[in-house]
Formats: C-alpha cells, structure tokens, sequence
C-alpha cells in the first residue's frame, strides 16, 4: 500500500475551506504523525496510539472528497483524544470516544464548514455515532453527493433488487440476498461462500442476470 507523507501546508488539499488552521493546531499540539494513503476497502482512516519513543499515527484514504475526508480525520483523532484522557482503560467505541467524536463534530459543524445536506446527516447521528463510517449508512449517501468524480455504471448494493447478480471492482460475481440489519447477505458465485457487503457499496449490474 503506497503512502505519502504531506507537509501541513499541502494538507490543505485534502480539507473544506475554514478548518485549515484549527485541524493543524490538533496534529502540531499532539505531535500526529499523518499519513494519506490509497484507497483502502476495509477502512477509510486508521489510528496508532504514541508508543515509546514514537508519534500518534493517523492515516487517512486520499481518494475521499474533503468532507468525508474531514470527518474521517475527526473520527480518528476522536480516537487519540479518547487514548490522551483514558489510555487503554475503554472500550475504542464506547461512550467515551462517543463522547469525544461528538464533541468534535460539533466544534467544526460551528465554524459552517459543511454544506447543510452533510450537517443536517451529522446532526442526525451525533449523538449517538457509529463505530465505524461504513457504519453511517445515510451520511455517506449525503457525502458521496459531492464526490468530484462518478464511477462509470456503479450503482449502490441497496438499489439492485433481491436475486440479482453484481460484479466488484475485482471482478468476482455475487447475487444480492436479504439485508440483515444494515448490510446485506451476498453469495459469491465461484465459491458459493457468504459474504456481508455495505449497503452503499458500489457495484455492477451483471447484463442480463
């Protein structure tokens, strides 16, 4: 997995208007050491607490739009926050980190930062955040509204009817099955073994399936 180290200035990229300086007071006040990293399928950011010796780490996808890149990087410093007052002593997602996330999101929801279609999603799940942004079903949704670029005949695993087959960007073919709570039960059809995908996770629509 390639990963590129970014001087703070050129971070800027990555992030909505108004938040620049104070994401930059987090990473210089708690000494982060932050990557961006190609696109990942399992997570969209990642934290390692400071051991011996060594910085807090955080990386982070670089293929997200600047929102959901914000919004993951405030998760993951959530993360080191939670590590900062608590150490090891809780859970990575209970109601300490949820505590800390929210309090997060709501600083930055105050600087205007976010169109009102994301803050409007953020309000909705503030209180009670998901461990992880797959976890976030209907804000993702909002967020892949002001994605810059469309993926060419992908359409969400939740907009395919129940028995159809699609294909994943590596090429295997799944039949969509039943939604059990938030992501749906999918069969692989090379080796018959079941798989959970996201309900927003984009696939093809295999022709005349």
């Amino acid at each position: 997995m390639a990963i590129t180290e970014h001087p703070m200035q050129s971070l800027a990229a990555y992030l909505p208007d108004g938040c620049f300086e104070a994401v930059v007071n987090y990473i210089n006040h708690y000494k982060v050491h932050l990557t961006v990293t190609r696109k990942r399928q399992s997570v969209l950011g990642d934290y390692r607490h400071a051991a011996i010796g060594k910085n807090h780490r955080i990386s982070i996808n670089g293929n997200l739009n600047k929102y959901e890149f914000l919004i993951t990087l405030l998760h993951e410093l959530a993360h080191l926050l939670t590590f900062e007052k608590f150490g090891n002593r809780v859970e990575g997602h209970g109601k300490e980190w949820k505590n800390i996330y929210s309090s997060l999101l709501v600083n930055f929801l105050q600087k205007n930062i976010f169109p009102k279609e994301i803050s409007d999603a953020l309000y909705k799940t503030i209180h009670n955040p998901a461990a992880t942004a797959n976890g976030e079903t209907e804000l993702l949704k909002v967020l892949r509204n002001f994605n810059n670029t469309k993926k060419e005949g992908f359409v969400m695993v939740e907009e395919i009817p129940t028995g159809s087959l699609f294909e994943t960007e590596k090429g295997k073919t799944f039949k969509k099955g039943a939604k059990r709570r938030k992501r749906y039960e999918c069969l692989e059809i090379s080796s018959g073994k079941l798989y959970s995908f996201s309900a927003i996770a984009e696939v093809k629509i295999v022709a005349n399936a």
